[in-house]
């Protein structure tokens, strides 16, 4: 398992978990050297004093009367040295050179007193025991050791408070930080065909106010060019009016019947063109209707009844059963470019409605020819035909399927095209009805 499938999914989780586990990390190592630094500092300090206190401490035990020596023993006993009278030592010699050099400078110390035996006992390892006599030929074994550094308590809740804070510290950076891209990703989500998404504050830091302008001004940049190319396109149509309507009245004059029908069927075409290649590109400078409450069975239903009275069948399957929030004007456009074209294609043409996770799903199938599989996609382009038998000779002008996609996506649904196993094809609109 790679490091990149352990990190969170968000940039503000990763960047805040890199630094907290740094400042962590941080946090440990300077705990550790500080223990260390102490550590040392103690057992210079305990090499450089145990052996005069040891030695002190034996003097007065000589100089007492042996009655009383043993009510002293309580009094000379420290933290890293006691002693006891008689008895004798048990255990091996010392090994480590620290232990060594410790023996030695208390032996030394000790001196003129008779060291008997020097050993380590097996458990613990860092204790030793030293064996001498008094001058009366009293025995006494030192037990001296190593004590390690004390910690308080409240240094452990010190440093823990003290990360709680970098933590904190960090989240808010890295929020500030990432605060400001997860805006920018969220307006340019939100410029879909219609070109209207809300403008960034342009405020906040240097960089960040820098940023908004510079988006803000690419979606005026954006629009001003979606909407020239649309005034372009009207401004064509509007102009080829004139000559498609002087060419009509010229067709009714002739006298060959045959070329009067084949001249009027290309001035219908290039006028369905011309009007198709219109409402293309007011689909893509999107729709201005405003998202309602609305039954979607009904409307359904009215569709499927208008295609009846006109004298074609639509099969209506499954029921929605409450209403939804979508673009009602929009959604009727979709689905009629849908089932105009299955109606095209395919003699039988089925309408079927399902909910699955708060999404609505509204297929339109048919058992037509459906289309290659390398081509699913690009028939949702604009002035794509299929060749063979979705030719020019179907009748059309390529723009039905790129209309429906362009309304979709500016009513934040999906539009997907798939062939079905038992023929035909599936135009299927996914619909989230739990945003508008």
């Amino acid at each position: 398992m790679t490091i990149r499938r352990l990190l969170p999914g968000t940039l503000f989780s990763r960047v805040t978990l890199i630094i907290v586990i740094g400042l962590t990390i941080a946090q440990l190592l300077t705990f550790a050297a500080i223990r260390y630094e102490r550590g040392v500092a103690m057992r210079e300090l305990m090499m450089n004093g145990i052996e005069r206190d040891i030695a002190s401490s034996v003097a007065i035990l000589d100089r007492l009367p042996a009655a009383e020596r043993e009510g002293w023993l309580n009094r000379l006993e420290r933290r890293n040295y006691r002693f006891e009278l008689g008895g004798s030592v048990q255990g091996f010699a010392p090994e480590s050179s620290s232990l060594q050099e410790f023996a030695a400078a208390i032996v030394q110390a000790l001196h003129p007193f008779e060291v008997v035996k020097v050993a380590v006992p097996a458990d613990p390892a860092e204790e030793l025991q030293i064996q001498l006599r008094l001058s009366d030929g009293s025995p006494v074994v030192v037990d001296a050791k190593r004590v390690g550094m004390p910690v308080s308590d409240w240094v452990m809740w010190v440093l823990a408070v003290q990360l709680a804070v970098l933590a904190f510290c960090a989240w808010l950076a890295v929020r500030l930080v990432t605060r400001p891209l997860a805006r920018l990703a969220a307006a340019a989500d939100g410029l879909g065909p219609d070109l209207t998404a809300r403008e960034l504050a342009e405020h906040g830091p240097t960089e960040v106010a820098h940023a908004a302008r510079a988006f803000n001004a690419m979606q005026r940049r954006i629009a001003g060019y979606m909407a020239e190319r649309v005034e372009i396109l009207a401004a064509i149509s509007h102009d080829l009016q004139t000559p498609i309507t002087r060419m009509r009245l010229r067709t009714e004059l002739m006298d060959n019947e045959q070329d009067q029908l084949k001249f009027r069927q290309d001035l219908d075409a290039m006028h369905a063109l011309v009007r198709e290649g219109v409402t293309y590109a007011r689909t893509l400078h999107g729709t201005n209707e405003p998202a309602c409450r609305i039954d979607a069975d009904a409307l359904l239903e009215s569709m499927v009844a208008d295609y009846e009275d006109s004298g074609h069948t639509v099969v209506l399957e499954g029921r929605i059963g409450a209403p939804i929030m979508t673009r009602p004007n929009a959604l009727r456009r979709i689905l009629t470019n849908l089932i105009d074209n299955a109606l095209k294609f395919g003699s039988e043409v089925c309408l079927r409605t399902r909910i699955e996770s708060g999404r609505l799903m509204i297929s339109v199938l048919d058992n037509g020819p459906g289309i290659p599989a390398d081509q699913l996609d690009a028939v949702l382009k604009p002035f794509y035909r299929v060749e063979g038998s979705r030719n020019r000779g179907t009748g059309g002008t390529g723009l039905g399927l790129a209309i429906a996609q362009q309304l979709a996506t500016a009513m934040s649904a999906e539009l997907k095209l798939r062939n079905r196993d038992e023929g035909g094809l599936e135009a299927r609109l996914t619909i989230d009805t739990n945003r508008p």
